[in-house]
């Protein structure tokens, strides 16, 4: 059996398999740059802002607007690399394709499990926020919620959170009928949270007071580090651009154009709603709020109408994050499906839709279960190293192709290399390294799990094992 580590696919190999720039695996190329750029900001813009804040402001006060950019930056190189990566090679699997191409199989999967752990814990933290903010908006209009025994977990003290379960469920369906409709869902949705995260800013600055910014940096950069890496988490879903490579017109192009627009604009918005919320109630009244945004509004109007509709904002733009990011999901199983790595079941495109129907019932089935019941703060954490780590192995994927494959067209290339994938290699390690020692024992047990996940079921399912009696490509020799 061939070694593992030296399990190999070219990019060559990667595109011919999914239909390079043709019609991808049986997806259709449907989406345009604006649909994409509004993809990206729906799988961004969610309860990073609306309900994460406060976990932000809590660790740094006023100083959030440095961990906001601290994070930014981080997103930025990594950015660069993916920009890089998703026009050179424009497949379905994202971080675990590069991966596959530049490290190996063994690389692949682990960067396949720790996605695993990042969309899923994502998607249902989201579902639950988005519970959260529909009671909010019901008490709104109707000045009646959802009792808590049907809107939270028995962590939470209730039973089971019924909206967590149904966003997820409404999500699905929509992926299941066609990607030209999620993506015109999701641009609708991504511009209306846009418009009311503008006019937040503008009620925010209208009571802003300078004397709320001071302390400015209470706890130090402790504090600014520990509050980045927790503002790391509203910035998870920009990679899952790179997902839609086989359903994206003009790939190549618009990718690397789509990312970098994504992370501009997103940390634009950041910052002025981080900086306004601040500025007019203070860090203090800010922090440990589930529901920030919408008190800011309700305390500077004197009017539980404008904290309503900061509440619609968040329940349609917290649905989007849901949209986008089982979406990414779905497509980075159906990768790791096509090359044997997980049942076939996750690579079977409907003819019909044009999507891959039971991936996308299965993904949501599993994810719907601890947005029902569990709680999941205690795995924000895990997920954020995760996902720093997957973008650590990205930075590093760009200088092995680099190296191996100089000949690789490349529509953009990462500026003032090598220097930009080791400064995003280094702040991902910067942020790891603020994550605390018990979340590094988490991860390397997750690590040791999907090691032997890989060892017991991969390794021995691997296409390019079975390969050659289906005449597939032979296996690249690592370097």
């Amino acid at each position: 059996m061939t070694p593992s580590a030296s399990r190999i696919k070219t990019p060559q190999q990667l595109l011919a398999e999914s239909g390079a720039d043709l019609e991808g695996h049986g997806l259709k190329r449907t989406m345009g740059l604006f649909q994409l750029v509004c993809f990206g900001v729906g799988a961004i813009v969610g309860t990073g802002i609306f309900v994460g804040l406060s976990d932000s402001v809590a660790e740094a006060g006023p100083a959030v607007v440095i961990s906001f950019v601290l994070a930014a930056i981080t997103c930025v190189f990594t950015a660069f690399s993916f920009a890089e990566l998703g026009g050179a090679i424009p497949v379905s699997g994202s971080s675990y394709s590069f991966a596959y191409a530049s490290l190996g199989e063994r690389a692949a999967f682990l960067v396949g499990w720790c996605l695993l752990l990042e969309y899923g814990v994502s998607v249902s933290a989201v579902a639950v926020g988005w519970s959260q903010y529909l009671n909010e908006l019901l008490e709104s209009l109707t000045g009646w919620q959802l009792p808590a025994a049907l809107s939270a977990g028995p962590g939470e003290g209730g039973v089971v959170n019924v909206p967590a379960v149904v966003v997820i469920a409404l999500a699905a369906t929509l992926l299941v009928r066609g990607v030209r409709e999620s993506a015109r869902a999701t641009a609708a949705m991504a511009i209306l949270k846009i418009g009311i995260l503008i006019v937040f800013c503008a009620v925010g600055f209208s009571a802003f007071q300078a004397g709320h910014l001071s302390p400015f940096a209470e706890h130090g950069m402790g504090g600014i580090t520990a509050g980045a890496s927790v503002a790391f988490f509203s910035y998870i879903g920009f990679d899952a651009i790179t997902t839609a490579g086989e359903e994206v017109k003009n790939p190549r192009r618009n990718i690397p154009i789509a990312i970098l627009i994504c992370i501009g604009l997103v940390t634009l918005l950041y910052c002025a709603v981080a900086l306004s919320a601040i500025g007019a109630l203070g860090a203090d009244a800010v922090a440990g709020q589930p529901a920030a945004l919408s008190l800011v509004v309700d305390q500077v109007t004197g009017s539980s109408v404008g904290g309503g509709i900061i509440a619609f904002g968040a329940v349609v733009a917290i649905a989007s994050v849901v949209l986008a990011v089982m979406y990414g999901q779905t497509r980075i199983l159906m990768s790791m499906s096509r090359d044997g790595l997980v049942p076939r079941v996750f690579e079977r495109v409907s003819p019909k839709s044009a999507t891959p129907v039971a991936n996308t019932w299965i993904v949501a089935a599993v994810f719907a279960v601890p947005a029902a019941f569990a709680s999941l703060d205690v795995v924000v954490n895990l997920t954020t190293i995760g996902t720093l780590a997957v973008m650590a192995v990205v930075n590093l994927a760009v200088m092995v192709l680099r190296r191996r494959n100089p000949e690789l067209p490349r529509s953009f290339r990462v500026p003032f290399f090598p220097l930009s994938p080791i400064l995003g290699i280094g702040f991902c390690l910067y942020l790891i390294w603020g994550t605390g020692w018990t979340t590094w024992l988490q991860f390397a047990g997750f690590l040791v799990v999907g090691t032997l996940v890989y060892a017991v079921y991969g390794r021995r399912r691997s296409r390019l094992v079975t390969a050659p009696s289906e005449g597939a490509a032979p296996v690249s020799p690592a370097e």
